[in-house]
Formats: structure tokens, C-alpha cells, sequence
């Protein structure tokens, strides 16, 4: 069985997700809207594309079982509870809504229709982080203590053609990149409970240096240094820092701490990058390869396991619990900052299984 998806937003990613489209069986994506129409032929053009819809016609299309919400983040929550209210299900490009609010009535109501929401990010699922939570797993660095995680950049203005959303409500280092490493941590710890943070704002305006609107200055409104400290449930903690104002940085992407062992994780970006061990009385660092090619990119195995999911009848593991937890998160680390005291987690999430 395959379910017909149509994708809403055809700007930067979603070039990705069309491209693999005839890599996944679950999920087929027969139509795409934009509210740039011109965008949106010019994608279905490229990629093969049945159909192209207005986001209307697509919200009212009995041919669609799921929507792609590929739009940027502070319409995400809008687009989602208008195709929940089309009773469609959703598998939402991250974050799943801007405020925690809007992502509890989208779960609230998925719950009453009985459909389905789940959110990137996917990366998870890729090699790299599954062989990571597997050899934890099987106890080979011991029991966790802790990790560390670091998002080091000098922003997107250099590359992005239109990088001003990332400066926006909903945007920011931790909100852009954040949930990539939270969902990898969650994926190898569980659920978090209670969190610090300090976040600054450097820099109130930035100037793109990409072509397409080279010179522009961009206001800033949110804080693009942003740290935190992550305890939890399991007892281990981890600390976490993602920056767009670094001009460079040698610190691991990820690193899990065990009883008996490090493991050095690759940028969880990526899928199938090789990661490090280095267990007690090791010398040197054991470089291991996962299964697949270190290159692909496999967005949409978070679309096709949650197309699973809808057929077979279980939680995809991308889910929406999953991504208000996430939210959560990030939301605490700037709350904690704000109000000088530690954040207790209201939601949780079952640790997703491994693949």
C-alpha cells in the first residue's frame, strides 16, 4: 500500500524530499502547492510531478492521505491544524510550531481525529545515530553519563538566498539546528526533565553576503548564542550549544559519555557518516562506517516510516510527541535564561526504537 502525499512549500528543502521521493514505497508525492504558484510548477516540472494545486485545492483534495508542511516555521502550525481540520495527516518539516501552545492543540486535535502527526527532523533514523544507540544498547561503552553537543556557525547569510526567516520568531541557531541534536539525544537517552540555559544576542543586525540578495541588512530578533544543560530522566545529563556567531570551531558535533567508553558522533545533519569509539584502556579512536553510502541523503525515511506507521497501526518514531518534547526544550533553555532559574519539563516522549 502507498499513501499519496501533497508537499506545501516548495522553497529550499524541498528539493530533497522530492528528489527521493521514488527512493521510499510507503509514500508517493502525486501533487505540490506553493502560494508562489510559479514555484510550485517549476518544482512539479523538475521532479515529475503530477499535479499542482493551490494550497486550497490541495487542503480540499480527497486524493491526498497526507500533507508534506514544508513552509517555513511560523506558519507551520497554521498549515498543520488546516490540514487536520481536512482531516489529513502530517509529517511537518521542524519545528513542529513556533509556540508550545499551537504544537499542543495540534497533537490535541490529531488525538480527537484519530490521524496521525509526526515532524522532522529524520536524521535520527540515519545510520550513524541507530548504530550509536544500538552499540549503548548493548552496554559496549558502559552505562551513559553524559554528552555534549555543539552547533558551531557563522550563520546562514553567506549561503541561504533568502536567510531572513532564520533571524525571525522561530528561527535562530538552536530553533534552526537545535532540534537535529535534541532528537539525536533523545534517541539515545529518552525524555528530559528539567533544563538550564543562557542565550545572547551579539549582534542585532546582519548582512547577507549570499548572491541572490547580496549587501541586504537583516534585523535580528532572537538570540543566536545559545546554550543549555539537559538533565535527564535516566540520570545522565548533557550540554548543548548552538551559535550562528563563530567564525570557527574545532569541538565534536555529538559525544556520548559511558561508564566504559566515548562515542564521537558525526554531524547529525547527515545520515550515514562514519562515527568514533574509544573504550577504557583503548590507545587510539576506532573509526566505524555504518551500512549505506556516507553521502546519502536520505530525507523522507521520517515521511516513510510514518507512512508505515499510518498502515501498520503504530506510533511513527518521528513523532509528535517526539516534537513537542523537542520544542519544549528549546523553549526551556531560553525560558531558564530569561527567568534565572531552572526549567521543569512539562511534556514527554517515549525514546523512539531503534530501526
Amino acid at each position: 500500500m502507498t499513501l499519496k502525499v501533497g508537499l506545501i512549500g516548495c522553497g529550499n528543502i524541498s528539493g530533497i524530499y522530492l528528489e527521493n521521493n521514488s527512493r521510499y514505497s510507503s509514500f508517493n508525492i502525486i501533487a505540490c502547492a506553493d502560494i508562489d504558484m510559479e514555484k510550485a510548477k517549476e518544482a512539479a516540472t523538475k521532479y515529475g510531478i503530477k499535479h499542482v494545486y493551490t494550497v486550497d485545492e490541495m487542503m480540499a483534495s480527497h486524493d491526498i492521505d497526507i500533507i508534506l508542511n514544508l513552509t517555513i516555521p511560523h506558519v507551520h502550525a497554521k498549515v498543520t491544524l488546516e490540514a487536520l481540520n481536512n482531516n489529513k495527516h502530517v509529517y511537518s518539516e521542524k519545528p513542529i510550531a513556533v509556540k508550545l501552545e499551537d504544537a499542543k492543540r495540534i497533537l490535541k486535535e490529531a488525538k480527537e481525529k484519530q490521524l496521525i502527526v509526526a515532524s522532522a527532523p529524520d536524521t535520527f533514523l540515519g545510520g550513524s545515530i541507530q548504530l550509536a544507540g544500538n552499540y549503548i544498547s548493548q552496554g559496549i561503552i558502559g552505562e551513559p553519563i553524559g554528552a555534549s553537543a555543539f552547533m558551531m556557525s557563522n550563520g546562514p547569510e553567506s549561503w541561504h538566498p533568502n536567510p531572513q526567516f532564520f533571524y525571525e520568531s522561530g528561527g535562530g541557531p538552536m530553533y534552526d539546528m537545535g532540534p537535529y541534536y535534541i532528537s539525536a539525544l533523545i534517541s539515545i537517552f529518552g525524555p528530559i526533565n528539567r533544563i538550564a540555559g543562557s542565550v545572547l544576542t551579539p549582534f542585532q543586525q546582519r548582512t547577507i553576503t549570499s548572491e541572490a540578495r547580496y549587501g541586504e541588512k537583516i534585523k535580528v530578533e532572537i538570540p543566536t548564542h545559545v546554550s543549555g544543560i539537559l538533565d535527564f530522566s535516566i540520570g545522565a545529563t548533557a550540554t548543548i550549544t548552538t551559535s550562528f556567531d563563530v567564525c570557527g570551531s574545532r569541538t565534536p558535533f555529538i559525544e556520548i559519555y559511558g561508564e566504559k567508553g566515548t562515542i564521537s558522533l558525526p554531524d547529525p545533519n547527515y545520515f550515514n557518516q562514519p562515527l568514533l569509539i574509544k573504550k577504557l584502556g583503548d590507545k587510539e579512536w576506532e573509526e566505524i562506517q555504518p551500512e549505506g553510502n556516507p553521502s546519502d541523503n536520505l530525507r523522507g525515511i521520517g515521511l516513510e516510516d510514518t507512512a508505515r506507521a499510518i498502515i501498520e497501526g503504530y506510533t511513527p518514531r518521528a513523532s509528535g510527541d517526539l516534537a513537542l518534547h523537542v520544542l519544549e526544550v528549546m523553549h526551556g533553555i531560553h525560558e531558564s535564561s530569561n527567568s534565572n532559574k531552572h526549567y521543569k519539563m512539562e511534556s514527554s516522549c517515549k525514546k523512539p526504537t531503534l530501526l
